[in-house]
């Protein structure tokens, strides 16, 4: 009996090491080999892994670009730049350096316009309060001829005879007395509003001359051509590629305006690397803007796009997601590449590019489609994690995964709990399959390695591409960059 007792206590204890305990914390071995994937394993029975859905390949055939044409001589360059400064009426007044680029500066002068829009207001409850005034001061004359009226009137009734003295006694007492309450009246009640009103209307006459002399400012200021910290070039154009085929060669912020039927919107355009033309779409450098978002964050973007460094113009990229509306309708217009660019905290840096790369939109939550890759980093987002084996790699592949957030979770991976999705443990919205190869808009680590008890999660949760670095690696800085496809020379 014994003996079947204790069987049958070591067949329960298996089954409980079977269970898969999402609540239980487990003390790292700093002995034990690190897992490559750091969680997520697929051998448990209650969760579920769907291969990868059927995806549209992204846009491919005619670039919407030919080849690059000759570059200018430099000499002919030279001649360019010595013509005479002309003022774009496009740019509020301002003179520009240069005819082919110059800078896009706002007047300045708002603070005049607002000033001018105050005054006017000013002015109009002026007016009203001297139409007040005015029926006041009318009133008060009113006033002051009826008591005078009913002073002539107490002087005549006392002409009248005693005969009905007690009468008139009694009447001449109460209109004494109101006489006594209209004199006290339009002696001291009048006088103290009047001063009251004339002071309230010499503040605001202050207030008035302090506009008048801040608006005689402003003119003054507005005499010379406007400046302000960060200028946006000119030229602009559908994006970075249009816009450096007109002559903006220079990175650093620009407007692009990808439709004529929306606003143009600010982005950082490289105009170097590989020839330049890329449009970033993302940015991570300092840990400065947390990507841990929203959806709908995610759909319009945020953070920062460009900053000055005391150069006087914005030629520092910030952190920041251009949004999915704009990476998808830019990746739409036609062939479009993307780039990949990483630095770890040692200086090292690589790359993945991929020749084809398109985004759908909202109503496919953004599916993300890539093909024909090159590059130094590792083909993470076709191939997935190459530390991975069969179906555990696969199952990092981001190539037609739809887009994810927190509060939106179209992942891959069904562990039977809502609360439990890839966005929530690994830090920030990406095209997770179950879960990822590569993180870039996960959480930022100092340093590089960082551990289970340091994640949030217990989750490989940084800025992670696995097969460079390894789960466990967060990178210093990674971009993302598209540009429409065209064949080099």
């Amino acid at each position: 009996m014994k003996w079947l007792l204790l069987l049958c206590l070591c067949i329960y204890t298996v089954q409980c090491e079977d269970y898969d305990d999402y609540d239980r914390v487990e003390k790292a071995d700093p002995k034990a080999p690190v897992d490559p994937r750091g969680h997520r394993p697929l051998d448990k029975a209650r969760e579920v892994y769907n291969p990868v859905r059927y995806v549209p390949p992204p846009i491919s055939g005619g670039s919407r670009y030919t080849v690059r044409p000759t570059e200018a001589p430099i000499g002919r360059q030279e001649h360019v730049d010595d013509e005479d400064k002309t003022e774009q009426p496009d740019a509020g007044g301002c003179t520009h350096a240069s005819k082919r680029m110059g800078e896009l500066c706002p007047t300045g002068c708002e603070l005049r316009t607002a000033m001018l829009k105050q005054e006017r207001n000013v002015k109009v409850e002026v007016n009203k309060l001297q139409k007040d005034v005015d029926t006041l001061s009318r009133s008060s004359n009113d006033i002051y001829n009826y008591v005078d009226g009913m002073s002539n009137a107490l002087r005549e009734r006392q002409l009248v005879s005693n005969e009905n003295g007690d009468l008139v006694t009694q009447y001449t007492e109460d209109l004494e007395t109101q006489h006594a309450f209209a004199k006290e009246a339009i002696n001291t009640v009048f006088p103290s509003n009047l001063r009251i009103l004339q002071s309230v209307m010499d503040k605001i006459r202050l207030k008035i001359l302090r506009v008048e002399k801040a608006i005689l400012a402003q003119k003054d200021a507005c005499q010379e051509p406007c400046t302000v910290s960060c200028p946006i070039p000119v030229v602009s154009g559908k994006e970075c590629e249009d816009i450096y085929r007109k002559g903006g060669k220079d990175s650093g912020m620009y407007l692009i305006q990808p439709d004529s039927f929306y606003q143009p919107y600010k982005v950082y355009c490289d105009q170097t690397t590989q020839k330049g033309g890329w449009t970033t779409v993302q940015n991570r450098m300092d840990g400065s803007v947390d990507f841990g978002r929203r959806w709908d964050d995610y759909r319009r973007g945020f953070g920062n796009i460009a900053f000055d460094v005391g150069k006087g113009h914005c030629n520092t990229p910030g952190e920041y997601w251009l949004g999915n509306d704009r990476i998808s309708q830019l990746s739409k217009m036609g062939p479009t590449e993307v780039l990949m660019e990483m630095q770890d905290w040692s200086g090292s840096k690589v790359y993945a590019q991929y020749k084809q790369f398109t985004v759908q939109s909202e109503i496919t939550n953004y599916v993300l489609a890539v093909h024909g890759y090159s590059g130094t980093a590792g083909n993470g987002l076709l191939e997935g994690a190459l530390s991975l084996f069969g179906e555990n790699r696969t199952m990092t592949i981001h190539n037609g995964m739809m887009f994810s957030t927190y509060d939106r979770d179209n992942d891959n991976w069904s562990p039977g709990d809502p609360s439990k999705q890839c966005s929530r443990e690994d830090g920030g919205g990406w095209w997770y399959n179950r879960c990822h190869s590569s993180n870039p808009n996960g959480r930022y680590y100092w340093g590089g390695s960082y551990t289970r008890n340091m994640a949030k999660h217990g989750t490989d949760d940084g800025m992670v591409w696995m097969n460079w670095k390894g789960s466990w690696y967060s990178l210093k800085a990674i971009a993302m960059k598209i540009r429409p496809f065209f064949e080099s020379p």
